[in-house]
């Protein structure tokens, strides 16, 4: 049973999760929402993006949150707009220890601005806050979020797709080991790897590594490699060394 194994560059771009993040940055480009970034690290320089949408007027919502979550609120819980710097402060640092994504203000009807504490205490933290217009409704950002998040699925599977049958045709070709390896290397953005039962290289493909990740991966392949042990074998696995992803089969 032969062994192959890949190394994935650390800059390229991972499958996305089942529920794929939605970059701020495209909440912000909706211009039928108009929301604005007011505080917090630039969207498109930190990467933010959001995984869900949660609207919530408790004064602590962090027993609520997952992670990952656009916080929406109308600030009913600011009763004090002025004097609410330290409790402002404590509120978004637990939103940021629950790991919120990002903070949308209503404006209006409770508070006709942005509360300047509020910008004050994401600016701090390093909390993305976005201004909510009167005329966009907390409903309409949530859908948004999810056409957006149906997008990038579709996108998703549309690149699962062609890769899977890049992968079918190259391994009709005369001369398929390499042509599998050399199309799984481009797909991965790195270095792939075909193992004999002996742990001897029989094909690689794409820019291989350093000596030490090379290394790596040939330890990780013995993990799914017989060599003569008794007993079940994983057909998988997987490593993440200094952040170089690291996979077998």
């Amino acid at each position: 049973m032969d062994g192959t194994s890949t190394v994935q560059d650390p800059a390229a771009p991972t499958a996305p999760p089942p529920t794929p993040p939605v970059p701020l940055t495209a909440l912000l480009a909706r211009e039928d929402l108009g929301l604005r970034q007011i505080a917090g690290p630039d969207a498109g320089e930190s990467g933010a993006a959001v995984q869900w949408v949660h609207t919530s007027e408790m004064a602590d919502p962090y027993p609520y949150l997952l992670g990952g979550e656009l916080l929406l609120t109308a600030g009913v819980h600011i009763t004090d707009p002025v004097g609410a710097g330290v409790y402002l402060d404590d509120y978004v640092a637990r939103i940021v220890e629950a790991g919120g994504a990002a903070l949308g203000f209503g404006v209006a009807p409770v508070h006709d601005t942005v509360p300047r504490a509020l910008v004050t205490a994401c600016d701090r933290h390093g909390l993305p806050l976005l201004e909510v217009p009167p005329r966009t409704t907390f409903s309409g950002v949530a859908r948004a979020v999810w056409q957006l998040v149906a997008e990038a699925r579709h996108a998703e599977l549309r690149r699962v797709t062609e890769a899977q049958q890049g992968l079918a045709t190259a391994a009709a070709r005369p001369d398929p080991v390499p042509a599998v390896l050399r199309l799984l290397a481009a797909r991965l953005s790195g270095w792939a790897v075909l193992y004999a039962p002996d742990g001897a290289v029989l094909h690689t493909a794409g820019t291989a590594p350093g000596a030490g990740v090379r290394q790596a991966v040939h330890d990780l392949s013995g993990v799914v490699r017989p060599a003569g042990r008794p007993g079940p074998v994983p057909a998988s696995a997987t490593d993440s060394p200094g952040g170089t992803r690291l996979t077998a089969y």
